[in-house]
């Protein structure tokens, strides 16, 4: 189909991409009943292939008119890619550059819980986690050490936002997951499938993580909490053991994405721990 040049910020044709320098507009035709509720914008080259790689399906892409960089191999020729201008990509973007491109995916449907946790011995299972950011940390770091899939409750933010999907460098599109009902009773077929559930927290008198014992084949739900307020009482107290990450000197806790890399890390390393014995 070859790159189509579009100058009219407005032009219909890139409608899917407008509205991503306005977070609250973003987020509200992003919502179940937005006229985005089915598709997400991807944003990097290499975002952009791990999404195609993980069996999204790519409507079409934007990229700046200045590019001279090929496009991936992995776009299709009969994808339509919208060239455009400094001006175009500051009404859409709010400023003149972006990561080389803008892609519009089609969602898939939202696995269920049987699903996810069917193979899995490490979920990591995340409440209020609304900060786009540092769920993408948390992603990035579960794909990389070791997690099997995740779990979010209903107050969580949409792992496929496009902030989330940048800093997770795309990493977690091919990670199976599932939206809980609200926590506790979210939990219970976790529970039921023979999880054992860590609540972390930052509070003194938890257990030491380096002191968790995980078998080769135990079942084990990380639950995290959001940045500040941490895990409510309620869910907390549904969980198995309330767990810590020992902190020094003055510091009572450190950014929940920080701390996941340190649990995921840690579980891992107990399960070889026991192996080796």
């Amino acid at each position: 189909m070859g790159v189509i040049l579009v100058d009219d910020p407005v032009d219909p044709r890139i409608a899917v991409f407008q509205g991503l320098r306005d977070h609250v507009l973003r987020r509200r035709r992003e919502q179940p009943d937005g006229d985005m509720a089915s598709v997400f914008v991807a944003e990097g080259d290499i975002v952009v292939e791990r999404a195609i790689r993980a069996g999204y399906h790519l409507r079409c892409a934007l990229v700046d008119g200045k590019r001279k960089k090929p496009l991936p191999d992995s776009i299709d020729d009969d994808v339509p890619v919208y060239s455009v201008g400094p001006e175009v990509l500051q009404r859409i973007t709010g400023y003149h550059l972006h990561r080389g491109m803008l892609a519009c995916f089609d969602r898939k449907p939202l696995l269920d819980v049987e699903t996810v946790i069917d193979t899995t011995r490490t979920l990591a299972v995340m409440e209020g986690i609304n900060n786009p950011t540092n769920l993408g940390l948390i992603l990035r770091a579960a794909v990389a050490l070791g997690v099997d899939g995740y779990a979010i409750d209903p107050t969580c933010c949409d792992p496929l936002y496009r902030r989330s999907g940048r800093v997770s460098m795309g990493e977690a599109y091919g990670t199976p997951y599932t939206r809980l009902e609200a926590f506790p009773d979210g939990l219970t077929p976790i529970r039921d499938a023979g999880f054992r559930l860590l609540a972390f927290t930052p509070a003194a008198d938890a257990v030491d993580i380096g002191d968790i014992e995980v078998g080769p084949n135990d079942r084990v739900a990380l639950v995290l909490g959001a940045e500040g307020p941490g895990l409510t009482a309620t869910t907390m107290s549904a969980c198995d053991a309330r767990v810590q990450i020992p902190m020094a000197g003055d510091v009572d806790s450190i950014n929940v994405g920080a701390a996941a890399a340190v649990a995921f890390y840690a579980i891992g390393q107990a399960r070889r721990r026991d192996h080796t014995r």
